[in-house]
């Protein structure tokens, strides 16, 4: 008889990992330590499944799904949000770490998620740079924030600490610069996408670092992956404002700056975005469907391979 397809969700927490098995009804739990981890792949590896399912919990699942993904297992991280709005869906509203476990296993089967291959050592390497880039711009915000208001016992302390920072991102960006010069790959990408009027080398690194997907889907999905897609909020005969939501709150905040230089500087940006004012949008409004303007027009340059060129029809040009 044919073996019953297979789908395995898995729940990661500082201690251990609960692991569910759909429809099997099979649940077990594993500590999180390098015995754990290779127990956990030979048990998976013995069920065979379609695919294996984690969600994002802060980078604690990274070293799992590592592991999972050199074992040549089908496994895919997903948004939590996600999975606990299908939860709520399906009637399930408590929460414990088992249940959780079964809820991912479950939205396997249901949605099936595209399971992607493990980065490489060198977008790994690239991603952890640009994600200690941000805590470094968060922290210098902070202590410039404090600076005002501390007393003068303190105030030096914040100061060296500030000048300490500053130092650390400036090196922080030459390496950055360095690895991707480095890279025939990324330097080709990095060329193209800063060839647009508007992008700058900090949404250049935010696109390579969390959008690998960038050039690879269509338009639509490029959109909806960033969290700058429109979605409708209707109900019977209640029409509500379609809006924005969810998405990888990295590269949106990337794009959301490099869209108010653009929409000074890039003639397609600028012109869209002064016909949406006229037509009456809101400024937020015209702004979020320049974001997406933005991102569709480097989207397809990295899927033709194409240099900024406004006056291609239908890929650099306005949208219509």
């Amino acid at each position: 008889m044919e073996q019953e397809p297979i789908y395995i969700g898995i729940d990661v927490s500082k201690a251990q990992a609960d692991v569910a098995v759909h429809p099997k009804g099979l649940r077990w739990q594993t500590p999180s330590t390098e015995e754990g981890m290779q127990e956990l792949v030979s048990r998976i590896h013995a069920l065979q499944p379609i695919l294996v399912l984690l969600e994002a919990s802060g980078g604690m699942e990274v070293p799992w799904v590592a592991a999972l993904a050199t074992a040549h297992l089908p496994v895919v991280v997903v948004n939590p949000r996600q999975v606990r709005d299908f939860a709520r869906a399906t009637g399930k509203l408590a929460k414990t770490d088992s249940l959780d476990a079964q809820a991912l296993a479950h939205f396997a089967e249901a949605v099936r998620p595209t399971p992607r291959p493990l980065p490489d050592a060198e977008a790994k390497a690239l991603t952890s740079l640009v994600a200690r880039r941000h805590q470094l711009v968060s922290m210098l915000v902070a202590e410039k924030n404090r600076l005002g208001k501390a007393l003068p016992s303190v105030k030096p302390r914040i100061q060296t600490h500030i000048r300490w920072l500053e130092q650390e991102l400036e090196d922080m960006d030459r390496d950055l610069q360095t690895m991707l010069q480095q890279s025939p790959l990324w330097r080709e990408k990095e060329n193209l996408l800063r060839s647009v009027p508007g992008v700058g080398p900090q949404l250049t690194l935010s696109l390579l670092a969390y959008l690998p997907e960038l050039g690879t889907l269509d338009r639509k999905r490029i959109a909806a992956l960033v969290g700058v897609a429109p979605f409708n909020r209707d109900s019977g005969v209640f029409r509500g404002r379609r809006t924005v939501w969810g998405g990888r709150a990295r590269v949106r905040t990337a794009l959301y700056m490099a869209t108010l230089v653009a929409s000074r500087y890039n003639p397609v940006i600028r012109a869209f975005y002064q016909r949406l004012l006229a037509a009456g949008k809101p400024k937020k409004v015209a702004l979020t469907a320049c974001m997406r303007k933005l991102l569709t027009i480097l989207n397809a340059m990295l899927r033709y391979q194409s240099i900024w060129r406004p006056a291609i029809p239908g890929i650099m040009g306005p949208c219509s």
